[in-house]
């Protein structure tokens, strides 16, 4: 098993992805919305995983920032897409509190780094 495997913050982004994904599939999305947002959800785990092999403090902190970074960008098309009436509010608010859980915990992982 490899160390990000075991990471709290990793099972909770792949969560993330595969909720991202199976909204994807279930909405009608233009295709660059839809290649966006798969994109956004997808860098927030790889991130966290390349992070964690990183041996320099600087390096792993670097991954675990573009990886905030990409749930921002997914909750910024989620706000969109919520304008549009593409998304309820219902879920909106469900993706929401998960990314805002994922960020708080890699801001506390980045911060701890500095």
């Amino acid at each position: 098993m490899f160390d990000f495997e075991k990471l709290d913050i990793y099972k909770k982004a792949k969560k993330f992805n595969t909720d991202v994904r199976n909204f994807i599939k279930s909405t009608k999305l233009d295709p660059t919305t839809k290649d966006q947002l798969r994109r956004a959800s997808f860098s927030i785990v790889l991130n966290i995983a390349e992070g964690s092999g990183r041996f320099s403090k600087a390096d792993r902190r670097n991954f675990y920032v573009i990886s905030r970074s990409s749930i921002f960008e997914c909750i910024a098309i989620f706000d969109v897409l919520k304008d549009e009436m593409v998304l309820t509010e219902d879920q909106f608010r469900l993706f929401y509190l998960l990314a805002e859980e994922i960020s708080k915990i890699l801001f506390t992982m980045i911060k701890n780094l500095s």
